[in-house]
């Protein structure tokens, strides 16, 4: 069965594994819609989610376009399902605090379907009190996380905090996927 699948990509030095998440959800004939915060457009271009996903990639709240798509709502609603990976103690801690201020936090907000979300940052941040409160009051209201791994981090360092591999992030989104259509 295809699915359309929103992918939230935020200003993380994993985002260029986002790109493979795009290619192994297009390969299994799924539609993906890539949203990027600005922050992430600093890490990987936007052309490079276009060329795998074959389709727009949103980049901005607002779009000046002939036909007026209020696109954060009109996405929302069309997805079997949005995944935000890598997610930023930013993103987390925005959506945890109901900010919706850019294209990605207002889809999010409008979303009907079931959330994953993937946090990949510093283990000093990923570790912090607020961010593991920001996570748990998201669980509590059915955001899924999938938990980062340890290995070296951007700093050098080993730690917690690298985006799960490929190979744990694509099987959970299957199973939410599968779940929702029993």
């Amino acid at each position: 069965m295809s699915y359309h699948i929103i992918l939230g990509v935020t200003g993380s030095i994993a985002a260029y594994k986002a790109v493979e998440i795009v290619s192994s959800l297009i390969k299994q004939e799924n539609r993906v819609s890539v949203i990027m915060t600005s922050n992430a457009r600093r890490f990987v271009n936007p052309t490079t989610f276009r060329s795998i996903s074959k389709s727009r990639v949103i980049t901005d709240l607002f779009v000046d376009d002939d036909d007026f798509d209020p696109q954060h709502i009109s996405l929302a609603e069309d997805a079997d399902l949005i995944v935000v990976a890598p997610a930023t103690a930013n993103f987390i801690g925005k959506v945890a605090s109901g900010i919706a201020d850019d294209a990605l936090t207002c889809t999010v907000m409008a979303a009907r379907s079931p959330v994953i979300i993937a946090p990949a940052m510093n283990d000093s941040m990923y570790l912090n009190p607020i961010v593991q409160a920001n996570m748990k009051k998201l669980t509590h209201f059915g955001y899924i996380f999938i938990e980062p791994e340890e290995g070296r981090l951007c700093t050098g360092k080993t730690g917690i905090g690298r985006l799960a591999a490929l190979e744990t992030i694509i099987p959970i989104i299957k199973e939410v996927l599968d779940k929702k259509t029993r």
